[in-house]
Formats: C-alpha cells, structure tokens, sequence
C-alpha cells in the first residue's frame, strides 16, 4: 500500500522516453549553469556536499518538472500518470500530486515551530498572511526565523512541505534576490516588484543555483569564534609543574611581579591588559568576540591558578597561551618545570561530560556556571553592540536604525538573524542556544516586527 506522499510510481513513469528528454531539460536548467562552470559532474555534489543534500537538490528539479507543460500531447506528467495510472494511488497520493502540479517554489521565513507537528510560514517573495503548516520531519531541525526554499502543498484541507526543501542561509538569501532583482526588479532597484504565481514559477532553477553558490563555497566553512586580537577562540590550559621544594607562596611572590596580573585570592590571578573601548571596531553578524571586560575597561587576557603542585595558565587563543607562558617561564625560572598542554576547542569545552562518578572534574566548568558566564559576557556584548555599527544595518548603529523606518525592518531582521544564529547550536542546552533577545527587541522598541 503506497503512503499518503509516496511519488514511486510517477517516477518509474519518469523512465519512459518522452519524459526522461523533457526531464533532463529540467535538469540542465537547475544544475549545468554550476556543474560546467566547475567542470563537475551531478555525482560530485554529493561528494562535496553529501548525498542527503544532492538528493534533495534532485527533488527539487523533479517537483519543479511535474509543474511543467510541453509542448505536444502529454503535456504533463502528472496528469498523464493519474489519468493511466492514478487508480493504483489512494486519495492522499492522488492529492499530493496534483498539488505538486501547480505548487510554486518560494522563499519562507518559518516560525513558531513545534517540533514534529507544525510550523508558520512567511512567504518573504508574495507576501500574504501567515500559513499553517502540518510538518513532522523538517520541523525536528528548523529553528525559530529559518529561511527556506519549499513548495507548500494543499492535500485535503492541510497544507504541508514537498520533499524538497532548502534552508537558506543569509548570504544564499541576498544570492536569490539579486537574482530575482536582475529578472524582475528596474535598474539599481532594492525591492523587488509584485511576482505573479506563474512568473515565480518559472524561476525555480534560481532556488537551486542561489542555494549550491552559496553552499558549495562554505563546504568546509565554520562559524568563526575570535577574541579581541581576531585569533581562533581556542582554549588552551597550560600546566607547570613546580619543582622539587617550591612553595605555592614561592610561585605567587614571582606572579605578584609580573605586570598586568592582578591577584584575586591567594591562589588566583587574573591576567589584565588595557584595551580602550571600540578598538574592536565594527561588529560583523555571526561572529562573535567572546572577552571579558572588567569594570576598569581591562580585558582579561587569562587567568592564572595555583593547584596543589601545579601553576595553571588558562587562556583562549594559541597566541595569548604563548605570550602568557613566556611571561611566567621569566618570572618564575626554575621554580617550575617543563609545562604540558592541553588545546580544546568552544564545541569540545561544551560538550564534555562530568566523570562517571557524577564529579566535575576540577578542570571543567560545571553547565550551569558556564551558562551564567556565557550569558552575562552576551549581555554586555551586545549592550554595547547597540552602541556600534553594524554591517548588517548599514552601519548604523542599532538604536540609529531604530529611528529609522526603513531601518526598523532592517534591525528587524537583524535581531532574527542573531536569535537564529543561536538557535542553531547542535546542543540546544548550549549556552549559547539558551540565550534571550527579548529585552533586545524591546529596548530597541521593535517588537512589533517580531512576527
């Protein structure tokens, strides 16, 4: 028994000759234009890419295929397979596949997404209301304020996804709509006119192109994480071991002697330098420079501790791990032996796990206390983002915007990207998944385009 979505049969009707020519016209459309150009052949998307991803690529040119008429009789496959073949579909299939026939591809920006029953979409190309969405597989992975490309298809009074669905990213949007402005839109023009059904039906392939530009360039990209200095947010501990007879005391008369570390506690130093505020310049969306700032204006480059035997550095960034080792291999000379040294990454930090025992290892930071450190460092972060330019703005600050109708939508969008940016996180106990822009929206006085 076929199930309610199951387009098995209208593809082994895809075998036949008459269809096989009209789908590879299809076919060339979505993807020649970048397999010629990169000298690649189909099968490589799915080495570079994944096969998961290429497949849904493929649906993508297979749904916008059953949308075509051609010339001679059949025109349509769709309704050439339900007239000779449709008997052998029940009533579900036989609706998903007429409307995938007159479905259209276009861009949505989902929210209020409950996971495996439901989403809302907004048709960011046509406009409209919002529509409901009856989803169980997408809706596990889609976050609050994705974009994606995706044929939404009316089957017995619910509406739902077509298989192939794309999730865009910012930049593969701004790829789409100077697409779409260079079809539709007047000469240096920033929005794009009224698109007709029929008109944005056409343009399906632009979906898959804009999408595989913008993909096949980031393949092995990551999220940069930077500090201060622009260096990789790594973290590095470094641990010297004393030498036979040293004291702690010993240790911390030679630390007290190097400048810029401030002592804490007895066993404790934080390692200071001076850094005049918006030296950092500009704040880029998506990358974040995760300081911490004292209430002086120092920048703490590291922390310095005493553990029984051992004198710990902690720092996050190979170059500050190496500056700080120079510093206390100085002061301390003799007094400590050859350090070793341990390099974790921000993902391999947040994803460890207490010991067996049930005991936080002295080296970690317990969940809780990393969410409160990570969540009080946003705040300020982003306090005094409000304050800075911001690409994404125009580079305007975010209060300047907000002052500003056309740049109210802008900070709008804005605020969602943030908030998406952190939705996405692989663990959604991550700090950084847990983290409120709430009081972002309403300082800013936008939370009206919260929708």
């Amino acid at each position: 028994m076929p199930t309610s979505h199951d387009l098995n049969g209208l593809m082994k009707f895809l075998g036949r000759d008459e269809w096989s020519e009209c789908f590879a016209e299809v076919f060339d459309d979505h993807f020649n234009p970048i397999l010629a150009d990169g000298d690649m052949e189909f099968e490589d998307l799915a080495e570079i890419l994944g096969a998961d991803r290429a497949m849904t690529l493929w649906g993508c040119a297979f749904e916008d295929f059953l949308t075509q008429d051609f010339e001679g009789e059949p025109s349509n496959i769709v309704d050439e397979y339900l007239k000779r073949r449709g008997w052998k579909e029940n009533a579900q299939s036989r609706a998903y596949m007429r409307g995938l026939r007159t479905s259209t591809m276009s861009l949505y920006e989902v929210s209020d997404v409950v996971p495996g029953q439901s989403l809302m979409a907004r048709d960011l190309l046509r406009g409209g209301e919002l529509i409901t969405v009856r989803e169980g597989t997408a809706t596990r992975t889609l976050k609050q304020w994705d974009k994606i490309a995706a044929r939404i298809v009316p089957v017995l009074g619910k509406n739902i996804l077509a298989g192939g669905v794309l999730p865009f990213t910012r930049e593969a949007t701004e790829i789409l709509f100077e697409g779409l402005r260079g079809v539709f839109g007047k000469k240096n023009a920033r929005k794009l006119p009224a698109i007709k059904d029929e008109e944005l039906r056409a343009m399906a392939s632009m979906f898959t192109l804009a999408w595989m530009c913008d993909a096949l360039g980031k393949a092995m990209d990551m999220q940069v994480l930077q500090n201060a200095e622009g260096d990789d947010f790594i973290f590095h501990d470094v641990r010297f071991p004393l030498a036979s007879g040293v004291t702690q005391k010993d240790i911390a008369a030679r630390l007290n002697g190097i400048a810029g570390m401030s002592r804490e506690n007895a066993r404790f130093w934080n390692w200071l330098e001076y850094m005049p505020q918006g030296k950092d310049g500009p704040k880029e969306a998506g990358i974040f420079s995760l300081d911490t700032i004292m209430d002086d204006g120092l920048r703490v480059l590291g922390n310095v501790e005493l553990k029984g035997g051992f004198l710990c550095l902690s720092a996050n960034s190979a170059a500050r791990a190496k500056k700080g080792t120079a510093l206390i291999r100085q002061a301390a000379g003799d007094l400590v032996r050859t350090p070793l040294t341990e390099i974790r990454t921000v993902q391999q930090m947040m994803t460890e796990r207490p010991a067996k025992d049930g005991k936080t290892p002295s080296s970690q930071i317990p969940p809780e206390l990393a969410e409160q450190v990570i969540h009080e460092y946003l705040d300020r972060h982003y306090k005094d983002t409000l304050d800075q330019p911001v690409g994404m703005l125009g580079n305007k600050t975010p209060r300047q915007a907000a002052k500003i109708p056309t740049g109210r939508q802008k900070l709008a969008e804005w605020l969602k990207y943030l908030e998406n940016q952190t939705a996405r996180q692989p663990d959604p106990t991550h700090p950084m998944a847990t983290y409120s822009f709430e009081w972002m929206w309403k300082e800013l006085d936008v939370h009206d385009l919260r929708q």
